[in-house]
């Protein structure tokens, strides 16, 4: 089964690296044209010029903190400006944050909500209107699987993350309608560019492809790290024609690690 974009325009927030940067790549290479956001100008510039060279299709980077509402307006008016409209929508970006309960401040907390729950509200509504007027949208919240079942000492991300997965039903029976797809992924242990950050944050002996098989082995049921182009492939799948009557899932993407299904 060939899974083809064409004609589709992308926005992917956290876009520069990690499972954005391959969700968009994926995206890309299956005819769509993509615009990536992400907080550090260079980098997001550098990996949509990257993307272009190495795919042919049109890609833009802007800059922007989703956590702030007037940098996501700014943002989306310069995507409207190159592209027109929006027809895929990937909220990804969002880096996880865990402590234990008395330790979390209020600022931690707002920043956390602002900057994975509100962001994917904000957005959603900008690209709503237009996907309603074609008929047409589809939009993935990337979430994890703290989501369907927190732990101690996971807030606020699983927090955040669960009402993520509350925003994303809510969305997917107003958009039903309309035509407009909404779906959440719930990650587990994925190689990506925020695992190697943990890593490299520790004094290890091991390299970091050592350490991540070892991890694997030890804490998924497939035995294995999953890798990012697994989590943009279903990506691509969802966001096509191929996939019309899934939505208001949260899907697990996770080698059976969550014992929820």
């Amino acid at each position: 089964m060939e899974v083809r974009l064409d004609g589709r325009v992308a926005l992917v927030t956290g876009g520069s690296k990690g499972l954005g940067y391959a969700m968009a790549h994926k995206f890309a290479e299956s005819g769509a044209e993509v615009c990536l956001w992400a907080r550090t100008e260079p980098e997001v510039r550098a990996a949509a010029q990257q993307i272009t060279q190495e795919t042919g299709a049109k890609g833009l980077g802007i800059a922007c903190d989703v956590s702030q509402a007037d940098q996501i307006n700014s943002a989306f008016n310069q995507t409207l400006a190159s592209f027109g409209r929006v027809d895929i929508l990937i909220n990804n970006a969002g880096f996880a944050k865990a402590g234990s309960f008395e330790s979390i401040t209020d600022e931690e907390w707002q920043m956390d909500f602002d900057l994975k729950l509100m962001a994917a509200v904000r957005l959603s509504r900008l690209v709503f209107p237009g996907m309603k007027e074609r008929r047409w949208g589809r939009i993935i919240n990337m979430l994890n699987t703290l989501a369907k079942t927190p732990s101690a000492g996971s807030a606020p991300t699983s927090v955040t993350r669960a009402a993520g997965m509350a925003l994303t039903k809510v969305l997917a029976g107003e958009g039903a309608p309309h035509n407009i797809l909404v779906n959440g992924f719930n990650i587990g242990l994925i190689k990506s560019d925020q695992i190697k950050r943990a890593y490299e944050s520790k004094q290890r002996e091991a390299s970091f492809d050592e350490f991540v098989e070892k991890a694997g082995a030890r804490a998924v049921p497939l035995g294995r790290y999953g890798e990012a182009d697994e989590c943009a492939s279903l990506a691509c799948l969802l966001c096509s024609d191929n996939c019309g009557f899934v939505s208001g899932t949260a899907i697990n993407i996770d080698g059976n690690m969550s014992p929820a299904l």
